[in-house]
């Protein structure tokens, strides 16, 4: 057996290792039935490589059963497909979390700072997402979309006069559908993308040790944050 035989079949046995782990090793159940059961679990990268591991299951097959010898396989795996298994194997069994990736320096705004003001960081500092906390509390998070909503909507008033006006009433009337999302350090990357998908008015993601929204905050993952990524890879 050549030495792309003998990686592949060390990554393919330590992926199914892994998939009877998620389902408390189960005695009689093959590779494939494990990979489509573990497909519906949405918090599992399963069902993203599900076609590409069904066709690993074949080959890898090919290589333990249908030998003509002890020595010599019928199939031999080329680089493409080892490379492929061993990332695969990394993205399951190793998935990378949304620190350090996504660390960063994040302000957060007193619950009283004049909207005049959160417009000047804007002009200024080109800032998208403000986090309110109030004497420490989480109360929402003003984006650069909710302010043009706002503007918008006060524009049809008449004249839109700022002065005297804070955060307050940006969170109060603006935000009563939830656009964030609090995680801890322990989140993937990959789940962060599921929430995406499936909360379609979520703006950003909010990164703080337990995930407890009064923690520090230690990052921020916006949509075009994970779009960057899948452009460079």
């Amino acid at each position: 057996m050549g030495a792309s035989a003998e990686q592949f079949l060390s990554s393919f046995n330590r992926i199914e290792k892994w998939l009877r782990e998620q389902l408390n090793n189960p005695t009689n159940m093959g590779f494939s039935e494990m990979v489509r059961k573990l497909a519906r679990k949405k918090e599992l990268q399963v069902a993203f490589y599900q076609d590409d591991l069904l066709q690993m299951a074949q080959l890898r097959n090919a290589i333990v059963h249908e030998r003509i010898s002890t020595d010599f396989v019928i199939a031999e795996p080329n680089e493409w497909a080892v490379n492929r298994l061993l990332e695969i194997e990394k993205s399951l069994i190793r998935p990378e979390k949304v620190l350090p990736r996504f660390a960063k320096k994040v302000t957060g705004f007193d619950l009283t700072i004049p909207i005049k003001d959160i417009l000047a960081i804007v002009a200024r500092k080109q800032y998208s997402q403000f986090p309110i906390y109030d004497r420490g509390v989480f109360k929402g998070l003003i984006t650069t979309r909710g302010l043009a909503v706002w503007l918008s909507v006060e524009s049809l008033k008449g004249d839109i006069h700022l002065e005297g006006r804070k955060a307050a009433e940006l969170i109060e009337r603006n935000y009563k559908e939830s656009n964030y999302h609090f995680v801890s350090q322990e989140t993937t990357i990959y789940q962060v993308e599921e929430m995406f998908r499936s909360q379609i008015r979520l703006e950003a993601v909010l990164i703080t040790k337990n995930g407890n929204p009064n923690g520090n905050l230690l990052g921020i993952i916006r949509p075009r944050d994970l779009y960057n990524i899948l452009e460079k890879e």
